[in-house]
Formats: C-alpha cells, structure tokens, sequence
C-alpha cells in the first residue's frame, strides 16, 4: 500500500514537473487542477492553510507546497519523492543546457511566447478558484483587494511579508470569533521532536557551513555553503533569489555576466520551480558533480522548514485564534496572486490582441470545458505556433 501511494505521488509529480510552466503563481494553479480538484488528496482550506504557511517561510514557495502535500500523502519520503518529480525535469534540462552552453541556444522561440500565455489562464483560473473558497464574504474581499493594491503599488518581497503579517493581524481580531468549531485534521508521521531537530539542524548549518567553508577552501563545500545560505534566506520566490545569486557568483568571477543571463533565460524557459537555475550554476562553475551540489543545498532549507513547521500546523489549525489568521492570511494571499497575475504574469505575456485572444481560448477551455491543465500547455503551444504563423 506504501509503496503504491509512493508510485502514484512520484507519477502525479513527474506529470506537474513536466507541464508546469510560468512560475510559482502558475504551479499553485496547476497543483489545485491536480491534487485537490481532480485527485482530492486533500480538501481547499487545508490547501490554502499549506500556502498560508509556505509563504511565510523562505525559499521557493511552490516547492514548498509540493513537498508539503508530498509529506501529508507519504509521510516524510512522500515529500522527497513529490519534490523530486516536480524538480528533476527542469535540473536534468539545465544542467545539460550548461554543459553544451557554447552550441546550444535558445532564441526567442514562440513556444515560449506560448508558454506564458498558458500560466496566463492558469494563474487566472487558478485565482478564481481560490478567490471564490478564501474571499466569500465582504470583509475577506476587502483584504485581499486592499493586499493586491498594496503589492501592485509597492512589489517587494519585504513588502509581501508586511501584507502577510497585517491580514494576520486582521484576521484575528476580525474572524476569531467566527471560525470554525471543528476542523477536517490532517495527519502527518513527522512528530513536533522530529520538527524540531529539522529547524536546529537549519540554523546549525547557516552558522557551520560558512565556517567549514573557510576553513577548508574546498570548491564544492563552497557551492553548498553558497547555494544553502541563498536557499535559507530567501523570500518572495525564484525572481528575487536571482539579484542574490548573481552577486555571489559574477563578482567573484566565476561566471561572467553573459553566461548568467543565459541560464537565467533557460530557466524561465522550463517548467518547474525557478530555483532550479542553482542547477546551470552549479555546473557552470565546478561541472556535473557542483550542479548536483547546487541544486540539494539550495533546496535543503525548505525540507528542513517544512519537516519543522508541518507538525505545529496540524495542532495550531484547532485552535479558533490561529483559525482566525488564517483566514487573514488566505484573504491576502488571494491579493497577492491576483497582484502577481497583472505584474509580472500579464504584462509580460499579453502584447497583442491575438495573444489575449489565445489567453481567452485557454482560460475558457479550463473554466468550462475542464480541460486538464497538461492538456492546455499542448493545446496552447500548438495554437501559438499557427497563431504566429498567420497573424504576426
């Protein structure tokens, strides 16, 4: 029974790590088609309870929420395999990218033109869906319009975190009295002892790897000191890791500038989480064995937060206080996304008449014929390759 939940978490991955295009806005999109409407693995508010969660930790958030759904199917090796299926697709593409970087170049290919204009239906999709089940009444729209103002006005992921905190905030002394008496729990094998040794061994590796790393000069103990430290200090997803990484490695001369942007290109290019450019990085400064490197230290942290925090949302979720924030918190994130859709999402891929009119074909495909996301990725590549053919 183990072994076959085990098969069928790897099998769900693999899929969304293959068609998973468009950032971590689009991935929570494609894992709410996959996990809860379609395989009902777990229900919407324990779903929007996860991202609540991850977005207050840091590091790639989608990931996070594929691991932490992982771990609530699996237990502990759920969450490893899920991470694993999600993630190997786009490290397998980048590392050969950066192995045959002098021959290999993308362009600007209209399938990935295409691409963006698909998560343009699926975050819109996807943000509706969440909107109707977090935001059902007039206060929690409120917040979650005054958040996609906010975030719209001021983008930064300080500002996220403050947005966050506020509809907490919020949250308790608007909704605490209104929460639910019971709550559908979930149950976790990782015990709180096990959570906590997770969170000592995170903070025992920020404070020993700088240390080890200068004591012993040895090249690779360096690329997993770096690639942790970025992955364990970062919040507000894989664009704002990239000023990070870019100032840990073009200054000091191991890869020079032209060469980051193109594996910054190629990551955007691949589906999965953009945390996986730490992949091309790897390989570009110390081959095969530094992108494998790279790619474990910059998402260790999140295994780590998330084996630590997970045993604590289970017992916190009863209570009618902590209740109350979240529902805040969910009512912000729904604003969040919504800001996240128009900035990048929307602006970048929407240039022309003819690319809303694929959006629209898409959103509508989604939201009325039910098509599944994979199928929207082909569908819209497709139709963006005879779309340019004809009308640009």
């Amino acid at each position: 029974m183990k072994k076959n939940r085990l098969l069928e978490i790897l099998g769900t991955s693999l899929k969304l790590g293959l068609t998973s295009f468009g950032g971590p806005v689009a991935h929570l999109g494609y894992f709410k088609n996959e996990y809860i409407d379609k395989r009902k693995w777990l229900d919407d508010k324990t779903y929007a309870d996860i991202i609540a969660l991850c977005q207050f930790l840091p590091g790639p958030a989608s990931s996070q929420v594929g691991i932490s759904i992982g771990m609530l199917r699996g237990g502990f090796f759920g969450g490893v395999i899920s991470w694993l299926g999600f993630t190997m697709p786009s490290v397998i593409v980048l590392i050969l990218f950066a192995l045959a970087f002098q021959t290999f170049s993308l362009g600007d290919a209209t399938w990935i033109t295409s691409l963006k204009i698909v998560a343009t239906a699926v975050i819109l999709h996807a943000v509706l869906g969440m909107g109707k089940n977090l935001t059902p009444d007039k206060p929690r729209i409120a917040i979650a319009v005054l958040a996609m103002l906010i975030m719209l006005l001021f983008p930064s992921a300080i500002v996220q975190i403050a947005v966050i905190l506020g509809a907490a905030i919020l949250g308790y002394f608007m909704f605490s009295k209104n929460a639910q008496s019971k709550v559908e729990a979930f149950s976790i094998s990782i015990t709180k002892k096990q959570g906590i040794f997770a969170l000592s061994l995170l903070v025992l590796l920020l404070i020993g790897l700088p240390i080890v790393a200068q004591a012993v000069q040895n090249p690779y103990v360096s690329i997993f000191d770096t690639f942790f430290r970025v992955g364990s200090i970062v919040f507000g997803g894989g664009h704002v890791v990239l000023p990070l990484l870019e100032q840990e490695v073009v200054p000091n001369g191991l890869l020079t500038s032209s060469e980051f942007l193109a594996g910054y290109g190629m990551a955007q290019a691949v589906p999965g989480p953009l945390f996986t450019f730490a992949s091309y990085l790897g390989t570009m400064i110390q081959g095969l064995t530094g992108g494998i490197i790279a790619t474990v230290a910059m998402f260790l942290p999140s295994f780590l937060l998330i084996v630590g925090a997970l045993p604590f949302l289970s017992e916190l979720r009863k209570r009618k206080s902590f209740q109350g924030i979240l529902m805040g918190v969910n009512a912000s994130v729904v604003g969040i996304l919504l800001a996240a859709f128009y900035d990048p999402v929307f602006t970048s891929s929407i240039t022309n008449a003819a690319s809303f009119s694929l959006a629209a074909i898409l959103f509508a495909l989604m939201y009325f014929w039910k098509t599944p996301a994979w199928l929207i990725v082909i569908i819209g590549v497709v139709l963006g390759e005879v779309m340019h053919y004809f009308f640009i």
